[in-house]
């Protein structure tokens, strides 16, 4: 079986929690402005590998850290979840970016959109939206984006965010009036 990459790489600070390897996957529908990954977008771009060389890449690295990332990997989740099942296999954490919505996804009449999201540990879905990106969310683009606990949506049949990973509250600064002359 083959899979179309964009990109494959090692050792990412940004695309979740740790040193991570990071499985860019070919074409996305979402096509959302000011997307940070325009040359995965084309569904003719990238190139076409055999899963089984992907899988050899990865697991002769020592880091036990997987995220898919695209472009839009449930497009290919057959693919996708060929290559995570074997990862999760030996031992890794996997998570996935989507611009689909968990609810859309646990709703999906492609079986392999179930079975892929059966290996995964994290899902951070929803599109980019460019009017509310921010740099102050955890491991995503965009507020709107949500951090969700595959494991527990799977169990309950609906989202559910990962406690562990909440925006931390803003916290209040108490000023105190500083000495001086009041007038």
């Amino acid at each position: 079986m083959t899979i179309r990459l964009a990109s494959l790489i090692h050792d990412s600070i940004v695309d979740g929690e740790g040193l991570r390897t990071v499985i860019f996957t070919q074409g996305c529908p979402h096509n959302c402005l000011g997307c940070h990954n325009q040359k995965s977008i084309p569904f003719d771009g990238g190139t076409i590998l055999n899963i089984d060389d992907v899988l050899k890449d990865v697991l002769k690295r020592d880091l036990k850290r997987v995220t898919f990332s695209g472009g839009e990997p449930f497009v290919q989740a057959e693919a996708c979840y060929r290559i995570a099942k074997e990862l999760k296999a030996n031992g890794f954490t996997l998570w996935s970016y989507t611009g689909f919505k968990m609810d859309a996804l646990l709703r999906h009449r492609d079986p392999y959109v179930r079975k892929f999201l059966e290996q995964l540990d994290i899902l951070i879905d929803g599109r980019f939206v460019l009017s509310q990106r921010s740099i102050a969310t955890l491991f995503r683009g965009s507020s709107n984006q949500r951090i969700i606990d595959v494991q527990a949506s799977l169990k309950d049949e609906t989202p559910i965010v990962a406690s562990q990973y909440k925006d931390p509250q803003p916290q209040s600064i108490k000023r105190e009036k500083p000495e001086g002359i009041y007038i």
